[in-house]
């Protein structure tokens, strides 16, 4: 998907760099971030493009780097329970995806682009 520079496409990349930030510099994501450096050491850049809190449990989707989404489990309350994790190609996460969603991953896939660039 082609960015325009639209006003929903600002919108989103200011929640995306927010909680990018939260992620990397929060107390509440701490565990998070754990989890996600526990399953993909190779870990540059990440990106939470969508979440769901449950009952008893939160579930993330996470853009890794810029080739994987991890789809990862957390209880909330029960920090005994191994988190689950999952992990998608781009395009296995693309199949049957919204076109606001299909937004927020190619405005996160410009952020991770941009931030590796730099990293490099």
């Amino acid at each position: 998907m082609k960015l325009i520079g639209s006003k929903t496409e600002q919108e989103i990349r200011e929640q995306l760099i927010k909680s990018n930030q939260l992620l990397f510099n929060s107390e509440e994501k701490k565990r998070l971030l754990e989890v996600i450096r526990c399953e993909y050491p190779e870990l540059k850049a990440a990106y939470i493009i969508h979440w769901i809190p449950e009952q008893g449990e939160d579930i993330y989707k996470i853009l890794i780097n810029d080739s994987l989404i991890a789809e990862i489990e957390l209880e909330r309350n029960n920090y005994e329970v191994k988190p689950k994790a999952k992990t998608l190609t781009i395009s296995q996460y693309l199949k049957g995806l919204s076109k606001q969603n299909q937004i927020k991953l190619a405005v996160a896939l410009d952020l991770v682009k941009q931030e590796l660039k730099d990293v490099n």
